[in-house]
């Protein structure tokens, strides 16, 4: 792949046999730069995954099992989270870091971990009532045991249908923050880069903006449609 190879000569030409896709307003093929920035956004989209889940699951089963006032602190948190929009808060911290990679990741993880406290905090509290962890409670089981023997078997289930359409929403967060000029930064390409340099000539040349454009939308679909499927394969209420 040669996503930053110029090309005078193919400037915003549609398609030819070397480029099914086209070129951009500077000739450089579209398919190498839509690859290029399908590894950029799939690096940051699980980087900030990965994180979330981690620190909101780690938060939210600690509060949930805990409860008192560490859980009510932690549920203010969270109030707090919901009720600032979160693309806001992401555009408010790139902006505060600057543009990159890392800064990307740590903006949107600062705004996607909520989702998966609240989720693990609520499984939590309902699972810890149930015999089998009071029995073990009984037993002078340690609070780590039960928390990771007994309890997080039961929650995996759940985790997994919020991982997968989280990744969606990731996904698009990031184009949006690169559409605005707060993510990747120029020569690397980045789908919402892409869409943001192809709105300038999206009469002459609507490919630069259609082929990113589409591209997003199919994987957002495709995601979607596989949250759907994971979901009802491991929700045991929908499928009893």
């Amino acid at each position: 792949l040669h996503p930053n190879d110029i090309t005078l000569e193919k400037i915003l030409l549609s398609f030819d046999r070397h480029s099914f896709f086209g070129y951009d307003d500077l000739g450089r093929p579209l398919f190498d730069r839509l690859m290029v920035g399908a590894y950029t956004s799939f690096v940051i989209t699980f980087g900030v995954i990965f994180v979330s889940l981690i620190a909101g699951t780690s938060i939210g089963v600690i509060s949930g099992y805990v409860g008192g006032h560490w859980d009510h602190f932690i549920v203010r948190i969270i109030d707090i989270f919901l009720a600032f929009p979160g693309i806001l808060l992401a555009i408010a911290l790139s902006g505060l870091m600057g543009p990159g990679i890392t800064n990307v990741i740590i903006a949107l993880s600062v705004v996607s971990w909520v989702g998966y406290a609240r989720l693990s905090r609520a499984q939590v509290m309902a699972i810890k009532q149930r015999e089998h962890v009071q029995s073990a409670q009984a037993l002078g089981a340690s609070h780590s045991r039960i928390i990771l023997i007994h309890i997080l078997p039961l929650i995996i289930a759940p985790l997994i249908i919020e991982f997968t359409f989280g990744i969606a929403s990731v996904v698009i967060a990031e184009a949006g923050l690169s559409f605005l000029g707060l993510g990747v930064q120029a020569p690397e390409a980045s789908w919402g880069s892409m869409i943001r340099d192809g709105t300038q000539y999206l009469l002459m040349a609507p490919h630069m903006v259609l082929v990113p454009g589409i591209s997003l939308m199919l994987v957002v679909l495709a995601v979607n449609m596989l949250g759907d499927a994971v979901r009802d394969k491991l929700d045991v209420k929908s499928s009893q």
